[in-house]
């Protein structure tokens, strides 16, 4: 084990312990990258590359974990307690949880235990990725100024943000698609975000100002920096197993550490170009 993987790996486990002692205070992803000392931008990736699933869910089951026990052990404690105690609203959402979890619900759980059941969500480990990348490239990323509309929101509602870049392109002749480049940037997984906290930025190259306009486009850039780069071929619904292979498979055994900016993506064409089998796309992680 390399000492860049050795360290990332404390840092998952300095997570894990700080949520398994502070389980009555609010957990937020931004605080637990503060205790992993991680860029908020790849701690919600690195975090699932090592532990299987996300920081969020790793919550959910600790609380989950004592929620059991008490079930178990402390007969004389409600189960309206034990929920308002894992910091459910409600004893009917925490049933709720609890059922989709154990395949129990909390008064069952109560009578008789699965043991066996429960202890198998407990066995965290990385997903399977399949073959590993070997085409990384570790390129210098020149600064490139772009033009750029940012969503916020549900991700499968990133389309109706695109379309309005795509308008503006169209109607303001800047960036055109045909000549520009374009890039999008997820400040975060969309898989483990909250809706309310995505953010996605759908960017062209441009270089100067950008007039205001009643899409909401702003002038803005790509900062420059080193990047490993891998070209992902496809359908971008499965671009987020490339970028947990170099997560998982890649950046444990490169020596390298994360830059302070977020992975990125250059589309080389366009679903209404060509069948999604041949999406090309370039996904950089950007690095010391």
């Amino acid at each position: 084990m390399t000492k860049a993987n050795k360290r990332r790996k404390q840092q998952v486990q300095s997570v894990c312990q700080y949520i398994d002692t502070h389980l009555d205070q609010e957990l937020r992803l931004e605080q637990l990258s503060q205790i992993a000392i991680c860029s908020k931008y790849h701690f919600q990736r690195m975090f699932s590359a090592f532990m299987g699933i996300s920081a969020t869910q790793y919550v959910l089951l600790a609380r989950l974990k004592r929620a059991s026990f008490r079930l178990a052990f402390e007969k004389n404690i409600t189960i309206t307690d034990i929920a308002f105690e894992a910091q459910f609203d409600s004893s009917e959402a925490f049933s709720r949880a609890f059922s989709r979890t154990f395949g129990q619900t909390p008064s069952e759980f109560r009578r008789q235990p699965e043991w066996q059941h429960w202890h198998s969500k407990y066995e965290f480990s990385p997903p399977i990725l399949g073959e590993y990348i070997v085409d990384v490239n570790i390129i210098d990323f020149e600064e490139q100024p772009i033009a750029f509309i940012e969503h916020r929101g549900n991700p499968k509602r990133v389309f109706e943000t695109a379309a309005k870049f795509i308008e503006w392109r169209k109607s303001t002749g800047l960036s055109p698609i045909k000549t520009s480049k374009t890039f999008g940037i997820p400040y975060g997984d969309p898989s483990q975000a909250l809706e309310d906290e995505f953010r996605f930025d759908i960017c062209g190259s441009h270089g100067g100002e950008v007039p205001e306009n009643p899409f909401g486009v702003r002038a803005g850039f790509i900062p420059a920096g080193r990047c490993a780069m891998v070209l992902h071929k496809g359908s971008q619904n499965t671009i987020g197993e490339t970028i947990y292979q170099l997560y998982q498979q890649w950046l444990p055994t490169s020596g390298k550490e994360l830059r302070e900016f977020p992975v990125f993506f250059r589309y080389l064409n366009f679903v209404h170009e060509v069948d999604e089998c041949d999406l090309l796309t370039e996904v950089y992680l950007p690095i010391l």
